[in-house]
């Protein structure tokens, strides 16, 4: 889909590829976290699953390729750290091993979706730049 033809970045598979993670963590993951009582770890998992979202919508609301690369950038670096506390979250015994899959699925989905959008967004700035 074309960026122009986006109304909005509700719209963008990242998006809510990157929101069903970020609800993912809310209601499977988090409150885990929270019983263990294990309140730092949740609130990184917290702060890390929104910022996925939230910068491919800023990025989104740039209206321009390399603006929007940039924010989509950070929003694959906070996917990973979702992703390392998912890990942690397994290695200290806190989620059960299917829980830890169901989530590993959630991150591989948002990140192919989410490099695609960017390999696109780089592509068309290329394009824009080489046109007469």
């Amino acid at each position: 889909m074309d960026h122009n033809e986006t109304k909005t970045f509700e719209e963008l598979e990242a998006w809510k590829a990157g929101r069903e993670l970020r609800k993912f963590v809310f209601t499977s993951i988090r409150p885990l976290s929270l019983q263990q009582k294990e309140f730092d770890l949740a609130d990184q998992i917290k702060r890390a699953s929104r910022s996925v979202t939230h910068n491919i919508a800023e990025g989104h609301g740039r209206f321009h390729y390399l603006d929007n690369y940039r924010f989509c950038s950070l929003a694959r670096g906070s996917l990973n750290e979702v992703l390392d506390q998912l890990i942690t979250c397994d290695d200290d015994s806190l989620i059960e091993e299917k829980l830890y899959q169901q989530g590993r699925n959630h991150f591989d989905t948002s990140l192919r979706i989410l490099n695609g959008y960017m390999s696109w967004l780089q592509k068309m700035a290329q394009n824009k730049s080489t046109a007469p």
